[in-house]
Order: structure tokens, then C-alpha cells, then sequence
């Protein structure tokens, strides 16, 4: 199920953060599930992190803020004595340690032939209405552009507006509704799709806003071509 929902918009910006997307390891899985469980906390079962991780249609990205590290940033990533011990039980192989750096964001992406899937989507509820979503969502469209792919799908919850002011605002076009697919409430799943990225209008659209975000927030989306 795409949990693609937790999408804030941009409030009134206070200190510029220099966001960071990398590609999730290992080591960000305690974090991410972290961030998704206090997103989506009526969600079961929670995503398969480490499977997804080896799915060669499968990409994870982590949203980090430069400078971001030390005791607050530990914290967050250790995960329970209980959690350890389930993980090595269950897969029988050493867990790495968790990373130190602090994790705001996470996004997952399916690759669909000649289109980019998001099929998760979630921001630390401390840093909302701060860019971090739409961070997130430049970096996926970046990746879509650096993969020659045609364009990217996503679905959310009818009742969330400002998600779906977000989309709007990157040219999303609705194109139809999934009846009752969130299990916890039997909510609609509104469809989205771009036009065509590389049509001039859609990517002249994406540049102008990424520039404008990058002189509002700050940060770096532009991912390795070999990922």
C-alpha cells in the first residue's frame, strides 16, 4: 500500500536548513521506521526496509540536515534492546550500527518501466511545514530526469489538502480514485501523474520551483547517475 500522504507545505521559513538526500543503507532502516511509524502509526505491517533495500526495482532515499549530528541524532537512531534482538533472530546476520546522523525524511520509489512510482513518503513530525517534504519530492523527480523515466505517479489520502496542494503545484494531474484503499479508515486514494517530464512546460515548471526552494530552504538533490 503507498503511503504517500505525509506531505506538509512549506510554512513561513525560520533559520535556512541545508538539506541533504543520499541513498538509505543499512544503518538509517532504525530511523526510517521511526519516521514512518509516528506518520503512519495505524500502519501494520511496517515497510520491509531491509528486503526493499535489495529490490533492484526498488529505490530508498533518507532526508538529512547538514550538521545535524550528536546526542539528539543517537538517540533517534538506536533502536530497543527488543528490536536488536528480533532483527538478529530473524534474519541470523550481524545488524549494523545505526547511523549517528540525524534522519528528517524518507521516500520510496518504484521503478516502473518508463515511470517513477512514490510509494512512501514521511517528515519527522518536528520538522513539517519546513520544505522537507518537497525536498524529498525534488529529489524523486530529479531521479525520474536522471533515468530518462516519463513521468511520476503517486497516490493519497482524498482529506489531506495541503498534499495535494503540494502535487498540484509540480503539475501533478489527478486521474483517478482508488475506492476505500487505506485499510485503517477506508479513506479514497486520489491518483496523481505528471504530464510528460520532459515536456517544455512540465520541466520548465520543475526547474523554476526547485531553484525556488533551493534559495528558500537550501540543499542538494541532484543524485548519483549510477544509482
Amino acid at each position: 500500500m503507498a503511503r504517500t500522504e505525509q506531505i506538509e507545505q512549506a510554512g513561513a521559513p525560520g533559520e535556512t536548513s541545508r538539506f541533504v538526500v543520499r541513498p538509505m543503507t543499512a544503518a538509517d532502516i532504525p530511523q526510517a521506521m521511526d519516521i514512518e511509524r509516528e506518520s503512519f502509526p495505524t500502519m501494520w505491517p511496517q515497510t520491509a526496509y531491509a528486503r526493499e533495500l535489495k529490490n533492484r526495482l526498488a529505490r530508498y532515499f533518507v532526508l538529512c540536515e547538514e550538521g545535524n549530528r550528536g546526542v539528539t541524532a543517537e538517540e533517534s537512531a538506536r533502536p530497543s534492546p527488543w528490536r536488536r534482538a528480533m532483527g538478529r533472530f530473524l534474519r541470523k546476520e550481524q545488524e549494523p550500527e545505526p547511523t549517528p546522523e540525524l534522519i528528517i525524511g524518507v521516500i520510496g520509489l518504484w521503478m516502473m518501466v518508463d515511470e517513477l512510482h512514490i510509494v512512501t513518503i514521511a517528515v519527522r513530525e518536528a520538522f513539517r511545514r519546513q520544505g522537507a517534504g518537497e525536498a524529498l519530492l525534488i529529489a524523486a523527480i530529479d531521479f525520474a530526469l536522471a533515468n530518462k523515466m516519463d513521468a511520476v505517479t503517486l497516490e493519497y489520502r482524498r482529506s489531506n489538502e495541503p498534499a495535494r496542494a503540494l502535487y498540484d503545484k509540480y503539475g501533478f494531474l489527478n486521474v483517478g480514485v482508488r475506492t476505500r484503499y487505506y485499510s485503517d479508515n477506508n479513506e479514497d486514494a486520489i491518483v496523481m501523474t505528471t504530464p510528460p517530464l520532459l515536456s517544455r512546460g512540465q520541466h520548465q515548471l520543475f526547474l523554476r520551483l526547485k531553484e525556488e526552494h533551493r534559495r528558500r530552504w537550501g540543499g542538494r538533490y541532484l543524485l548519483p547517475d549510477s544509482l
